[in-house]
């Protein structure tokens, strides 16, 4: 044994990795963690999540200043700048790492910094400096990255991903997003909550179309009103670059032209410098390691958790991977494989999901009904002001268990697990009459939940 070997070594330190090293440190083992990162947090805190959701916050904010009529003297709010919220959410990064580095250091696990790469199932190297780590087990939580196809410039000063645009110094005008998933329909609401006129490329023929339709019809509308135009079933072809601005080519013909390109089509897993040919592990197209439910890849002490294994790529998930992946090197009758996770979508106004929609009930022949609450019409929305927002509940008509939650509005991301507790309980107590034998808070966002199970259980009743 030479002074660098541990239990379990953890390489990557976003929340995938420090579930899994927490989650091992508290069970008695010794380990230590690889970030390739100055600071920990992986890129979930520097370049993901963290830098999005407060940008997305700081943007919400302006927009409700200016229409609220209690406001409406004060114009200088007009002026804020992309820059000026940047330096927001400096501060929330520099609270998380505090945060997160305290966690590391009360309980006495190492960070190791460099880039970690095997050189046989049980070694890894740190980038050139000749320093090794053994261990037991591995743990590769590295995460993903933006997705660069070889046809477009990244090195162009006018075209950005989603790590890149935390660099971006002026507020642009007009913004083409190439892709419409997650990441590209957050910064789209961004953009146009600034007031850059924004363009979608959507290769599909809806916005995020794994959503509800009734909610992914809302988040079309209310891009539409911020300045978003989303163009459906369109392609990529090339882009034009000149010092001012880019034209980006469609396969159709089209042509349009904007101040910055910013690309969101897809990611792909960090473990191009792994070495993982080294121990035999394979990766997929885009990066991505394959594991089975225990979060083990085909090397038996080698277990992988977050982005970098895929789907569903959400923080939220990750932490609970890395959990997972420990138990199952520590306590294997802990490990539980994720598999029902809600899904938050930070746009303006911001999406929750969790469960079945009503596509995918009617494709299945399952006997559904539907129950709704519309923000506007619920004390606390009235006095908040939110015109905007529904909470939709979809239940087994004959049996009345909840099926499916999906809300869009202010706080989605919060009201969707009060449903989903209920969803996770066993037999005859998952189901609407819990909404209505269960007294709410008044007035709160809450309440919908009674008001949407009214409305569903009028319906067959």
């Amino acid at each position: 044994m030479t002074a660098n070997h541990f239990d379990i070594v953890v390489i990557g330190t976003g929340p995938a990795g420090e579930a899994a090293a927490m989650n091992a440190k508290k069970k008695g083992r010794k380990v230590a963690v690889v970030s390739d990162l100055p600071q920990v947090g992986g890129s979930c805190t520097h370049l993901g999540t963290i830098p999005s959701k407060a940008l997305r916050h700081g943007v919400k904010q302006i927009m409700q200043f200016n229409s609220n009529s209690l406001f409406r003297d004060f114009s200088e709010i007009h002026k804020i700048t992309f820059p000026q919220l940047l330096r927001h959410t400096e501060k929330v990064i520099y609270e998380q790492v505090r945060m997160r580095t305290g966690f590391y250091e009360r309980n006495f696990v190492p960070v190791f910094k460099g880039i970690a790469s095997f050189t046989d199932a049980h070694t890894i190297k740190l980038g050139n400096r000749g320093e090794t780590l053994t261990a037991d087990y591995f743990v590769i939580a590295t995460g993903a990255r933006p997705y660069h196809p070889p046809a477009v410039d990244f090195s162009h000063p006018l075209v950005f991903d989603s790590d890149s645009i935390l660099k971006l110094g002026h507020s642009p005008r007009k913004v083409t997003v190439i892709g419409a998933g997650v990441i590209g329909c957050e910064y789209a609401s961004i953009f146009g909550g600034l007031g850059a006129k924004v363009e979608i490329i959507n290769p599909e023929d809806s916005l995020l179309s794994f959503l509800d339709f009734e909610i992914s019809d809302a988040l079309s509308y209310h891009l539409r009103n911020v300045g978003v135009r989303s163009r459906h079933n369109e392609q990529f072809e090339k882009m034009e670059y000149h010092d001012d601005h880019l034209v980006t080519y469609l396969q159709s013909g089209k042509k349009i032209k904007s101040d910055i390109v910013f690309w969101a089509n897809g990611r792909t897993g960090n473990t191009d410098r792994l070495g993982l040919e080294n121990v035999g592990i394979e990766v997929n197209s885009r990066g991505q390691i394959e594991v089975d439910r225990s979060y083990r890849t085909s090397v038996e002490n080698i277990y992988a958790a977050g982005d970098v294994v895929g789907w569903p790529s959400l923080a939220s998930a990750a932490y609970d991977q890395g959990r997972a992946a420990c138990n199952a090197i520590v306590d294997p009758e802990q490990c539980h494989y994720i598999d029902e996770v809600a899904t938050g979508i930070y746009t303006i106004p911001e999406i929750s999901t969790l469960g079945k929609t009503e596509r995918q009930l009617t494709r299945e022949k399952i006997p559904y009904e539907v129950g709704k609450a519309f923000f506007k019409n619920t004390a606390r929305g009235q006095i908040t002001g939110e015109q905007v927002g529904m909470l939709k509940l979809i239940f087994h008509f004959d049996t009345l268990e909840i099926l499916g939650i999906h809300c869009f509005g202010d706080q989605a991301s919060e009201i969707v697990h009060i449903g989903q507790a209920i969803m996770r309980q066993p037999g005859a107590a998952n189901t609407m009459k819990y909404f209505l034998n269960t007294t709410f808070n008044y007035p709160t966002m809450a309440e919908a939940y009674r008001i949407a199970a009214l409305d569903g259980l009028n319906r067959v009743f």
